[in-house]
């Protein structure tokens, strides 16, 4: 079932079935393909008429796709999954404290173990941040962890998304079609629930309400509009929390505070879960063009009076080269040693790291430092020759812009196509939720699948789908 000896999850390696998919097999080999076929197809009308699409930019306009997903789950056992969340939350603590550090005294550049100009030069580094301590001292009140896996025991943290991770949204509509399609799997497997997410995430941003909030904070979410990527995900989040969903013109400062304007006045929001690039966020402080953002939030931000969420300057947290110290981060923070491993990664501003990665640039994945979304990417066993001079080129030009890793076999999945069952990549992205009472992780997250044969690249605008990811209780 695996290819070219690639560690596939309900298989292994020697085709036999792996413990946590003998329940879920046994089901299908009872099912006829035909009702499975039909109900793959139910499952693309569903995701249709719920509007679950995303936009897909660098075309003359936006082009609205519906994600595809497929109805064979990722399975992953209670045993597994008990690993992975012990390594998340202590990463997730080391992130949030790493940003308190480069925002106060410092203490790991003055250690050295990271330079100083990794953080200074840093284009994500923000410096009205300096200084400033969020309510409750949380920076990162939601954090995506993707995560790979290449054999039985063995996952790497392939990037950390502190900054604004999307995806939740999908992960929860993926569990609830398939809770409609197949209900009889779902106590016959034991598998945790994910759909107490939305009340997790407004009962974990009103804990994180700055001091002489009201007994019950008032959150709102804060989009750039209609024509953003993942405004289905803003809507949909907003709606499922009871929320309001406002733009930056829905907002104003109004005696200190940031108010959204209602039919009986305007309102005190205390908590505003923003989906706004730290750029767009305040014209008077960051880029007086932007129009997205509510002029003066930053001043009552760091006078304590709201809550945002994420903190501004999270985005150094998603840097690629700052991954790279990410062993040493977590190290320095917590005492111990990172439960969770980093893939190897070259620094491409570093001399002797840019000369290996040019001589073995065909056996490399090199990726932009604040890229996302699979684009900026070099793929080296499958680019071109064209592809791979036109990144020498852009590394000897800009190297400190550019990370390298080894290209690592991801594990395979099975999709359901009509060939039957065909093995695809995948990776994970567990959903974190951070408040002063502490860290919530639920069971699973949004598994995406690599659907074309071979690829590496599992991104929905890359061409990649979903499945729904499962944890069992065991």
């Amino acid at each position: 079932m695996g290819q070219d000896n690639t560690f596939d999850e309900m298989w292994g390696r020697e085709d036999g079935l792996r413990a946590p998919y003998r329940s879920y097999s046994a089901w299908l080999e009872g099912e006829d393909p035909k009702r499975l076929r039909a109900k793959q197809r139910e499952a693309e009308r569903l995701f249709r008429l719920t509007g679950i699409t995303f936009n897909v930019y660098g075309r003359s306009e936006a082009e609205e796709r519906l994600i595809p997903f497929d109805i064979v789950p990722r399975i992953i056992s209670g045993q597994e999954w008990q690993k992975l969340r012990r390594g998340i939350e202590q990463r997730v603590r080391a992130i949030n404290a790493f940003l308190h550090d480069i925002y106060h005294e410092q203490e790991i550049v003055k250690a050295g173990r990271i330079p100083q100009e990794m953080i200074s030069r840093n284009a994500a580094f923000l410096p009205h941040m300096i200084g400033v301590r969020p309510p409750g001292g949380i920076y990162t009140h939601i954090v995506g962890i993707d995560l790979v896996r290449t054999d039985d025991d063995q996952f790497y943290v392939l990037e950390d998304n502190a900054r604004t991770p999307s995806g939740v949204s999908y992960m929860l509509e993926n569990r609830e079609t398939m809770l409609q399609m197949f209900p009889e799997l779902f106590s016959q497997n034991r598998v945790q629930p994910v759909q107490n997410y939305p009340a997790h995430l407004r009962q974990s941003l009103a804990a994180c309400a700055p001091a002489g909030s009201a007994e019950r904070p008032t959150v709102a979410v804060l989009t750039p509009g209609i024509f953003n990527s993942a405004y289905f995900e803003h809507a949909f989040l907003a709606d499922q929390m009871g929320v309001e969903l406002v733009e930056g013109h829905d907002l104003a400062i109004v005696d200190g505070h940031v108010a959204m304007r209602t039919t009986m006045g305007y309102r005190r929001i205390d908590v505003l879960y923003r989906r706004v690039d730290d750029d767009f966020l305040d014209p008077l402080n960051f880029n007086p063009e932007s129009q997205l953002g509510v002029p003066g939030i930053m001043d009552v931000y760091r006078a304590g009076r709201i809550t945002i969420a994420n903190a501004p300057g999270t985005g150094i947290a998603d840097d690629k080269a700052i991954y790279s110290y990410m062993p040493e981060i977590v190290e320095f923070y917590t005492g111990e040693r990172a439960l969770l491993e980093n893939v190897p990664t070259w620094r491409c501003a570093e001399p002797d790291a840019l000369a290996y990665v040019l001589d073995n640039l065909e056996d490399l994945v090199v990726k932009e430092v604040h890229g996302s979304g699979g684009y900026g990417m070099l793929i080296g066993p499958t680019a071109t020759k064209k592809d791979l001079a036109a990144f020498r080129r852009k590394l000897k030009a800009r190297p400190s812009n550019y990370i390298a890793q080894p290209t690592l076999s991801l594990s395979t999945v099975p999709i359901f196509n009509r060939a039957g069952l065909t093995p695809r990549h995948v990776d994970l992205r567990p959903f974190v939720l951070m408040s002063p009472g502490g860290i919530r992780i639920t069971p699973g997250g949004l598994t995406r699948v690599a659907l074309k044969k071979g690829s590496l690249v599992v991104n929905s605008s890359q061409g990649g789908g979903t499945k729904d990811t499962w944890v069992l209780e065991d």
